[in-house]
């Protein structure tokens, strides 16, 4: 049976799950009480702490032998990751909390697949969420007040958080969609790739485009790995700059991951390697002083890479596709990566670029399903387009 997981650090918090327990329940809805705090419950609970705990990598006591409270903290939020990605009755989870359980039980709920239900109410929701939501589908709801025992305003905000989570769970949405859902990545740079290759799909595939700006390319890969997409064309790899060169909107280091985890068929290519992304030009770093610069707007600064930065970013990459088991093809435009790297444009380097599909073929280990592909085209031309559809198309109907 799927039930809803209701999670809280009973110690300190344990009136407040305890009446949020009861209202799903008295909703209509199947609960299971968590406790994820570090000391003795306040009120009976259903998963103890000490059997989430032991799922931390170091056992239970490198949770709730911690004297540190923000240490203990910590590894009780990476136990509850573990936790939950363990647990196959999850039908959503609702969450309640200040600043210590807010940050445990976000951790556990950012490990789910998006679609999941997931609700928190917590102190902290009318602030800045962006570190407990990251690209994740947590809805944070504001408790309004502080939670030191149950209110008149605390028991209205509590029992409208169970309203949604059981409406959430009992009512699911209805996929109606028949058509195979893709993943593009795309920059302004490399807009008319993408464009024209969703226009050349869109009769076969629900196409989902992502601005690749570090969250882009992490909520692609997070649908890739809940099983949410059919495939990926990773045009625009650009977040890999600014993760190796220090930039302001940067992949982290498991970019392409979950191509590897689920080994969906993959076409990529080198969008938008040309560029490291700054904010205005005085946040750019001092040891970047003298470098060719592109005021893209006022407050976002564009710094070309040079060859042996293209040599580094292609290695990576090679490095990381290397991991792919699944259908690969990486497809070169020998004529430009991205619109300021074109004959006449203020980033047009043959050299750097000759370093970056050198290192790429260097370093891929070429396989009958992991291809280097090179193509005579700079990248937004529409033979490109045409190609890379059909290289897609190619792999993933065999």
């Amino acid at each position: 049976m799927k039930r809803i997981y209701v999670v809280g650090t009973a110690d300190t918090k344990g009136e407040e799950l305890a009446y949020l327990a009861a209202c799903i329940e008295t909703a209509g809805g199947c609960v299971m009480r968590v406790d994820v705090g570090t000391r003795e419950p306040a009120t009976a609970v259903d998963i103890n702490a000490g059997t989430v705990a032991a799922c931390h990598p170091e056992g239970v006591g490198a949770v709730l032998a911690c004297d540190d409270r923000g240490k203990a903290v910590e590894a009780m939020g990476i136990a509850f990751s573990r936790f939950v990605i363990e647990r196959q009755d999850i039908a959503g989870v609702i969450g309640v909390g200040g600043g210590g359980g807010t940050s445990i039980i976000t951790a556990g709920m950012r490990e789910l697949r998006l679609g999941l239900p997931k609700i928190m109410v917590s102190t902290l929701a009318s602030g800045d969420v962006a570190p407990y939501v990251d690209v994740s589908d947590i809805v944070m709801m504001p408790s309004v007040t502080d939670m030191v025992g149950l209110n008149r305003l605390s028991r209205v905000i509590l029992h409208n958080a169970a309203q949604a989570i059981t409406a959430m769970v009992n009512r699911p949405a209805e996929l109606t969609a028949s058509k195979p859902a893709l993943g593009l990545t795309m920059f302004g740079v490399t807009t008319p790739a993408v464009t024209a290759m969703v226009e050349r799909l869109r009769s076969d595939y629900d196409c989902l485009v992502f601005h690749a700006t570090g969250t882009g390319g992490r909520t692609m890969e997070k649908l890739a790995d809940s099983g949410l997409v059919s495939g990926v064309l990773d045009i625009t790899t650009t977040e890999v700059c600014d993760l190796l060169l220090g930039g302001v909107l940067p992949a982290t280091p498991d970019r392409l991951g979950a191509i590897a985890r689920t080994g969906l068929p993959y076409v990529g290519s080198v969008g938008a390697l040309d560029m490291v992304n700054f904010w205005a030009p005085e946040t750019v770093p001092e040891r970047y002083a003298g470098r060719l610069f592109y005021r893209h707007n006022p407050n976002v600064t564009l710094m070309r890479t040079t060859s042996a930065e293209c040599a580094q970013i292609g290695h990576w990459i090679g490095e990381r596709l290397n991991l792919c088991y699944g259908p690969v093809r990486f497809l070169i435009p020998e004529k430009g990566v991205s619109d300021l790297d074109i004959e006449g444009g203020a980033f047009f380097d043959p050299q750097a670029d000759v370093a970056l599909f050198r290192a790429l073929e260097a370093t891929v280990k070429p396989t009958a399903a992991r291809r280097i592909v090179r193509l005579p085209f700079h990248i937004n031309d529409p033979q490109f387009a045409e190609a890379a559809v059909a290289a897609y198309r190619d792999i993933a109907n065999p």
